[in-house]
């Protein structure tokens, strides 16, 4: 063992007070001390610093520690008991972890102003406190016993006294004093009457051995016995600490905001403090006790845990214990209740940043963080998705991971070129990455950033995100990656969906991830039950209202109802763009040879290719796209919330599996989600936007009808849009153009045919 470590050992040794510590932590500290190198005699001679310290028992234990230089006991864990203690160690890192090698899983930290979980109180800051000016010598103690009995019983609450004891026989022959167990016969309403008609404290409880005082229990009972289960309330729990200075202990008290209802003198060596718990049962009380008595150790106070259960016996204020007072020290001090002083530790716990003044930034703002979606999503912030089952969330999320990591669009969105994690919870690992490379088919692009998607499957090994997310940090931290998508987030939460506080507490996750990442996180939510259309796309989400408001940006979609009519047109227009699309690689020049018109309508231009002798190429794609127009979905994607940038309008889309592509044809302009209305406009509108979309169509029908040479006839607009030669010729006049010799003309000013 070098020469460091074992010097590092002796100075933890110099600042560890043993009475501070549990039995196992005191074994740990002679385990660690012997793995240093110290000696037998040095170790003993620490212990006896504790009034628990049997020496006929030391050499055994110390015999039985099997330390080693990999011993999971090292000086490492002397560092932590120092620091736990206020104790100032500077070491070199190997030591902070027992002399051994660093592990990746090991965290790495010890430096002197960090500070554990739950310190509040700076043991080298601490300076001890006075307590307030200690009773007369015309003291008769009835004033503290009626105040303790008014601050924590009510008037009709039983209260179970002791002022009885009995001397025990110990191992090395003394004797001590034990308290019997009292009665509970009496209320404190009746306690107080006695005592009001009293001339003593006597006279109200007895006398009491004046050795040794007397005692009480400070949570109510039902008279009937003195246990646990006697217990009618369980309002407060007994703090007790006598290794250290009265003086000191009261310091720690009131810096720790205990909420203590009433602390009392004991007459020895400790300050009682009757803490608020305000358990709602016995299950909740230990918990909270629990988590009294450890911050109590965390920051100096040596608790001795047979005191916690809630049938526990205090002293008594108001009698005197071998000539010393036991006096009420004060009431109601610190926190007023368990909850605020909960809530207090946290926050006093926290890493949160310092409060600035805006004057300080005004003239030079920092700089926003980079859009990782343009217009929709900056680097580091968070994004939700939602939408119906089977609307192929997952499909779009894995079009945004692959757009990222090749920078390229999304949904008409440029994306910023970066590293993805995709977290899959929901797909078994084939189906997840066979889904990818399905995806990269689809978009028609070769996969030259694979390498920056990575995909973490824990299907069958979800758990809440309060447990996901420290580990996905963990692994995520030198990665460096843009985006995190979590897919799908129900399988993460942690609480009930509709309950507020819960979700809020969930959503905070999220940013932790961001914060500490530097990631923006995506995730995706179903939709609640019930038709969405009469619904905003920020109320459609399952769950609380917590999941549209939290977000930086929140993107919803939503079916759109496709009728038969509006099938056959988007059918159409697809078996139209697949032949196409089939005879530009087979034939290049064959637009020179097809009627204009043909190619917009598939029966004419499949008519066409039969008789061009191109029916092998073109029935394959056709019949592919008239597939996909039959199984396709129609969708609109619509911003719920948008913190950082302006609302953009909605994007309708088709999703032709395993893709969404964006309505650039505009075919379902007109197209509602069940359940919404149509918007309503005034007649004047109305009339003015069926004109428009009139002459939008007629102007598509003349484009769609010019030859080779720039000419459009009558005749083939007619035949184009299926109607009479004079609807034909109305439309035209309305949209601008004028008829001369049968060819249609933008020029309006020339005479027209009749």
């Amino acid at each position: 063992m070098t020469t460091d470590t074992a010097t590092t050992a002796r100075a933890c040794l110099a600042q560890i007070r043993p009475g501070a510590l549990e039995y196992d932590e005191w074994l740990a500290v002679g385990m660690a001390a012997k793995d240093a190198g110290l000696l037998f005699a040095e170790w003993d001679a620490w212990s006896r610093g504790d009034k628990r310290y049997k020496p006929k028992e030391m050499q055994a234990k110390w015999n039985s520690f099997r330390g080693n230089s990999t011993h999971a006991v090292g000086v490492g864990s002397l560092v932590k008991l120092c620091r736990d203690q206020g104790g100032r160690i500077d070491t070199a890192p190997a030591i902070e972890h027992g002399g051994r090698e660093l592990d990746w899983n090991d965290t790495i930290g010890g430096h002197e102003a960090e500070r554990p979980a739950l310190q509040v109180v700076r043991q080298e800051w601490l300076e001890d406190q006075a307590l307030p000016t200690e009773p007369n010598g015309t003291w008769d103690g009835r004033a503290d016993f009626a105040e303790y009995l008014r601050v924590l019983f009510s008037s009709d609450e039983r209260v179970g006294i002791v002022a009885e004891a009995w001397e025990q026989n110990t191992p090395d022959g003394s004797k001590r004093w034990l308290p019997k167990k009292g009665v509970s016969d009496r209320t404190a309403g009746e306690l107080l009457e006695t005592l009001a008609a009293a001339n003593d404290l006597g006279e109200v409880i007895g006398d009491w051995p004046k050795a040794v005082g007397a005692w009480i229990r400070f949570n109510p009972l039902d008279g009937k016995g003195v246990s646990d289960e006697n217990v009618t309330a369980m309002r407060f729990a007994l703090v007790e600490s006598d290794d250290i200075s009265v003086e000191r202990q009261y310091a720690i008290y009131r810096q720790l905001e205990l909420p203590i209802a009433a602390l009392v003198h004991s007459g020895g060596k400790s300050l009682h403090a009757i803490v608020r718990i305000e358990a709602p049962d016995f299950k909740e009380y230990q918990k909270r006790v629990d988590f009294l008595y450890d911050v109590c150790k965390k920051n100096g106070l040596v608790i001795d845990r047979k005191n916690r259960n809630p049938s526990r016996l205090s002293r008594l204020p108001g009698v005197t214990r071998d000539g010393r007072k036991q006096w009420l020290v004060a009431t109601n001090i610190g926190k007023q209740t368990w909850a605020e002083w909960s809530d207090w530790i946290a926050a006093v716990n926290d890493d949160l940043p310092e409060i600035e003044t805006l004057a300080d930034y005004i003239a030079n703002p920092p700089p926003l963080g980079e859009p990782l979606i343009s217009d929709l999503l900056r680097c580091a912030h968070k994004m939700m998705l939602t939408g119906a089952a089977n609307s192929g969330k997952s499909f779009l999320l894995l079009n945004l991971a692959i757009s990222i990591a090749e920078g390229r669009d999304w949904l008409g969105f440029k994306c910023k070129k970066g590293r993805v994690l995709y977290v899959n919870l929901e797909l078994d690992r084939a189906s997840a990455i066979n889904r990818l490379a399905m995806v990269y088919q689809a978009m028609g692009i070769p996969p030259d950033n694979a390498a920056e998607i990575d995909v973490w499957n824990l299907r069958g090994r979800s758990m809440p995100m309060t447990e996901l997310a420290p580990r996905l940090i963990r692994r995520a931290l030198k990665r460096k990656y843009a985006a995190v998508i979590i897919d799908p987030i129900y399988k993460v939460l942690c609480g009930d969906e509709n309950a507020a506080d819960q979700m809020a507490k969930f959503c905070n996750l999220f940013d932790r991830v961001c914060l500490d990442l530097g990631a923006a996180t995506i995730h995706c939510h179903h939709h609640s039950k019930g038709e969405q259309g009469q619904k905003n796309a920020a109320d459609r989400s399952s769950g609380s209202g917590v999941f549209k408001r939290d977000p930086d940006a929140l993107l919803d979609m939503i079916e759109l109802v496709i009728p038969d009519a509006l099938r056959k047109q988007i059918s159409n227009r697809w078996e139209c763009d697949a032949m196409a699309l089939a005879f530009d690689t087979a034939r290049p020049d064959w637009r020179e040879k097809c009627p204009q018109d043909d190619t917009v309508v598939a029966a004419k231009l499949a008519r066409w290719a039969e008789a061009e002798g191109m029916g092998e190429i073109m029935r394959p794609p056709r019949s592919a796209a008239a597939r996909d127009a039959e199984e396709t979905i129609a969708l609109r994607i619509e911003c719920g919330t948008c913190r950082e940038f302006r609302r953009f309008k909605p994007r309708n889309v088709f999703f032709k599996y395993p893709l969404h592509h964006l309505d650039t044809w505009g075919l379902l302009d007109d197209a509602r989600a069940e359940g919404e209305e149509p918007q309503r406009r005034n007649p004047k509108e109305a009339g003015q936007a069926k004109a428009d979309r009139t002459n939008a169509e007629t102007r598509n029908a003349v484009d769609a009808c010019r030859d080779a040479a720039g000419n459009v006839f009558l005749a083939g607009v007619v035949e184009y849009l299926g109607l009479s030669e004079r609807g034909v010729r109305d439309r035209l006049k309305n949209a601008g153009y004028a008829i001369k010799k049968g060819q249609v003309s933008e020029n309006a000013e020339i005479a027209e045919d009749n």
